[in-house]
């Protein structure tokens, strides 16, 4: 059994994976050695990777190397299947990279275009061989407080469907301003991308990824496991 552990800036998600299969997953509060512990139970771990940033995982690591001899921190330093083309990559989120990775995984010599929907959008791009950067933007959580937050009556909304586009009322008018919106900048992103590259690939995860891979008129492939399957990629490539 493997383990991957991805430690996020609002939660954290671990799986199991057995025969490259996830067999198990969950969102978790936090990367505490007593919570991971809980996750994996008895079963034997193979080897462990975990991605973070968030909370410093030394506690972890620590404990996950007393369970197994494979374990992997991943970092900006770890060997990925792409170069890494940004000029800071110590501050390069691991699981851009991890996801990108598992893009990589599942489409082998395809120019990439990686979009992560979950708090913040990323927009990442892997092509020519290497991992060229992209771009970072609310998510669709974020953009609903933010209107709510910063205006004196405007509620703040949540649904991610069901609403009318033109809105009929300021809920609809508002989810649909986020949603559709933000659907609309994917396209373009999918589109100019697409001109540069006519060996192209659009993969979308993340928690919003599929209401936004479903708003896209299939110009993109939903992956809901990309970092973990990325996560699991890179473990056999380090370790």
């Amino acid at each position: 059994m493997k383990l991957a552990v991805d430690i996020g800036n609002t939660s954290v998600k671990a799986a199991l994976v057995k025969n490259e299969v996830i067999v198990r997953r969950e969102r978790l509060p936090n990367a505490s050695p007593e919570i991971i512990a809980r996750f994996v139970g008895r079963r034997r771990l193979e080897g462990a990777i975990v991605s973070s940033v968030g909370d410093d995982p030394a506690p972890l690591l620590s404990w996950l190397k007393s369970r197994t001899s494979r374990v992997h921190h991943l970092s900006c330093s770890s060997r990925y299947p792409f170069a890494i083309d940004y000029e800071t990559p110590e501050t390069l989120g691991s699981d851009r990279l991890a996801a990108a990775a598992g893009a990589c995984f599942h489409h082998p010599g395809s120019d990439l275009l990686i979009i992560d929907a979950g708090s913040a959008l990323t927009v990442d791009q892997v092509y020519g061989g290497a991992f060229r950067g992209g771009s970072i933007s609310p998510g669709i959580a974020m953009r609903f407080r933010a209107l709510h937050e910063h205006t004196g009556r405007l509620p703040l909304v949540t649904k991610r469907s069901g609403f009318t586009f033109p809105g009929k009322t300021t809920e609809d008018a508002i989810a649909g301003g986020v949603i559709m919106g933000l659907a609309y900048e994917i396209i373009e992103y999918i589109r100019t991308f697409g001109k540069k590259h006519h060996n192209s690939v659009t993969v979308i995860t993340g928690g919003d990824g599929e209401i936004i891979t479903s708003l896209t008129g299939g110009k993109a492939l939903y992956y809901p496991d990309l970092v973990t399957e990325g996560l699991i990629y890179l473990l056999e490539t380090n370790v």
